[in-house]
Parts: C-alpha cells; sequence; structure tokens
C-alpha cells in the first residue's frame, strides 16, 4: 500500500507541477508571441479548462495520498518535512482555487463575451498566480527529496 500511496503522490505532483511549467513556460509565451487577444484568449481558455480538470483529479490524488502517507507514523511521528510539503500543498491548492474559482471564471466569461480587454485582465491575474504555484511545487519538491538530509 505504501509503494501505491506514493505512486499515486508523484504522479499527481508530475501532473500539476509539469502542466504548470509546460502552461508558463511554453504554450503562453508562444501563443502571446503569434496569436492575437482573439485567437489566443479563447486557446489559452480552452487549454486551461483541460488542464484544470486535470488538476483538480491530482490534487485530490495529492492530498488523499499525502495525507495517507502521514497518518502511517501518525502526525506526532511524521519528520517535520513532511508537514512542510503538506502545509506547502494545502497553500497551493487555496491558490489553485482562487484561480479557478475567481479569476479562470473571468477568464471565461471575457472570452464568452467576446471582451478581451476583461479575458486579457483575468489572464494577467492567472499568470502569476501560477508562477508563484510553480515556485510552490519545485520548493516542495526539493524538501521532499533534500528534507532527508536534513532531518535524518
Amino acid at each position: 500500500m505504501h509503494s501505491f500511496l506514493i505512486f499515486l503522490h508523484l504522479a499527481g505532483v508530475i501532473v500539476w507541477v509539469g502542466g504548470m511549467s509546460f502552461a508558463h513556460f511554453c504554450l503562453r509565451p508562444v501563443a502571446a508571441e503569434l496569436l492575437p487577444p482573439p485567437q489566443r484568449l479563447p486557446l489559452l481558455s480552452g487549454v486551461l479548462g483541460r488542464f484544470f480538470a486535470l488538476v483538480g483529479v491530482a490534487i485530490a490524488a495529492i492530498l488523499v495520498s499525502g495525507f495517507a502517507l502521514i497518518l502511517m507514523p501518525g502526525f506526532a511521528q511524521a519528520p517535520l518535512y513532511w508537514h512542510a510539503m503538506a502545509g506547502l500543498g494545502l497553500l497551493m491548492t487555496a491558490i489553485f482555487i482562487a484561480i479557478y474559482g475567481v479569476f479562470y471564471r473571468r477568464l471565461r466569461a471575457g472570452v464568452a463575451a467576446q471582451d478581451w480587454p476583461t479575458a486579457g485582465a483575468a489572464m494577467n491575474r492567472i499568470r502569476p498566480l501560477v508562477a508563484l504555484n510553480l515556485a510552490l511545487g519545485a520548493l516542495t519538491v526539493a524538501i521532499a527529496t533534500l528534507g532527508p538530509l536534513f532531518v535524518g
């Protein structure tokens, strides 16, 4: 069971952090360079809609497997770096909820109305939040892999 939980956890992290890396560093810059807002914003809205559906599943997998792994030894016996990972994961989840629940809805509404300034403003709010979550994800991976070196 332990190995399956680790697999589930890592699969979720790969989907979420890997997808953010692709979207932030590859997709969005090329779309911004090549496409005007009436083409770029519907594309990004559609891509993000599909990605966010995957992220929802990934978050569920990460949280369920992560807390199941912490419960195996118990919260009090779990290493400090596990608690740090859990805290960062919950912060990332809260940021994702804000992205999806507020700014992605505005992006979709702007695209549906062909209101490119509104859609563009929403995308401009999503981008730095994704960058923040990407940085937090990288920090979490660093803690996961390097934590044992510092904790024992």
